[in-house]
């Protein structure tokens, strides 16, 4: 079982002057970008930048909203109801969809962000309404395979893009571990997994079991812009996966 891969990264996650993640060397590793849309991270600043930056390296641009939660970077639970979770999804998507107009570029898919990408994984209600906006905006959405991602993806016919982390955990359960700061990883660790995914499309659980991803032939692997040495493990992905796909 060989499966066919990309890689893609939550980029444009500063503030003002405050810088987070190289941006400028993780483009040129990956071949989708989840751009941070205001609520978490990032401005209009940013934003601009971020989207010109993927534009000069050929890299498909994906929405990547969060919970409106600055100070905890979006990586704390909230109660919401669906459709507030929807008007927050569609503010935030509607305001980087300005700048890839501004540019001639086409926004390609949605990521939801940290404690929300959590959330709308378990609660099919939440993973609709998530899901609904990428509908209304005629993108693809990304999430993880066999969850409620999926479910809604295919109830409302959205186009799905199956993701796995190679910088973050999974329990013995095949359940995402999302963690507020991200600890760091060995490169050879990393290596391993991403070899293990493509060839055997095997999720490695933090108790060092393996688990399937599931009926995939084709998933984009994470890498995050603030994971410690992001930039050499998202090289690493890329040759790895460069090698897979040739």
């Amino acid at each position: 079982m060989v499966i066919h891969a990309t890689v893609n990264c939550d980029m444009g996650e500063g503030y003002s002057l405050y810088a987070m993640g190289d941006d400028e060397a993780l483009m040129k590793t990956i071949h989708l970008a989840n751009i941070a849309c205001g609520f978490h991270a990032s401005d209009f600043a940013i934003m601009d930048k971020t989207v010109k930056l993927a534009k000069e390296n050929g890299v498909l641009i994906g929405a990547h909203p969060s919970l409106p939660d600055r100070q905890g970077f979006g990586r704390r639970e909230m109660a919401m109801e669906p459709d507030e979770l929807a008007s927050c999804f569609v503010y935030q998507v509607g305001a980087l969809s300005g700048f890839t107009r501004l540019h001639g570029l086409e926004l390609n898919h949605l990521k939801p962000h940290g404690a929300v990408y959590g959330q709308t994984a378990r609660s099919l209600e939440l993973a609709r309404a998530a899901v609904g906006v990428a509908k209304a905006f005629n993108v693809s959405f990304m999430g993880l395979a066999n969850t409620c991602h999926q479910i809604a993806a295919n109830e409302l016919q959205v186009p799905f893009i199956a993701e796995w982390f190679a910088d973050l955990d999974y329990t013995a359960e095949g359940k995402l571990i999302i963690t507020k700061k991200h600890t760091p990883i060995a490169l050879e660790e990393v290596k391993a997994r991403v070899t293990r995914m493509l060839q055997d499309g095997l999720v490695t659980t933090e108790g060092g079991t393996y688990l399937p991803i599931g009926n995939v032939k084709e998933v984009s692997i994470c890498v995050h812009s603030d994971t410690p040495g992001a930039v050499d493990i998202a090289e690493a992905v890329k040759h790895l996966v460069d090698q897979n796909n040739a």
